[in-house]
């Protein structure tokens, strides 16, 4: 997936970029979302749950994190990585407003999941 979003020239830094590949598999999920947070990055993932779990959405607010979760979980990396580029223009615009956030990517479309208001 990484490789289709880069070939739309946008920049991805994965777990294993900044990990390496043993590190990536060690790593908490609040530890990597810390990360995009202090570094400004938006946070993709496969996981729209994350909005649900306590460390991992203290890792939200706390990072002020702008996250963009996949709605199915059934999706392949091709599907994946296709609504990803579908809805990069969209995630881009998105990321212009500050966070926390999480948004759900679906296949034509991103809608907001948390904080509702």
């Amino acid at each position: 997936m990484p490789d289709a979003l880069r070939a739309v020239e946008l920049t991805v830094w994965t777990l294993a970029d900044i990990y390496g590949e043993q590190g990536a598999q060690e790593v908490a999920d609040q530890e990597w979302i810390a990360l995009a947070g202090e570094r400004g990055w938006a946070y993709l993932s496969k996981d729209d749950r994350i909005r649900r779990r306590p460390a991992e959405l203290q890792a939200l607010i706390d990072g002020q994190v702008r996250a963009f979760c996949l709605t199915n979980g059934n999706l392949g990396f091709d599907g994946q990585a296709a609504w990803f580029v579908e809805n990069r223009h969209w995630i881009i615009q998105h990321c212009r407003k500050p966070g926390p956030y999480v948004y759900g990517v679906y296949r034509d479309r991103l809608e907001k999941l948390w904080p509702k208001n």
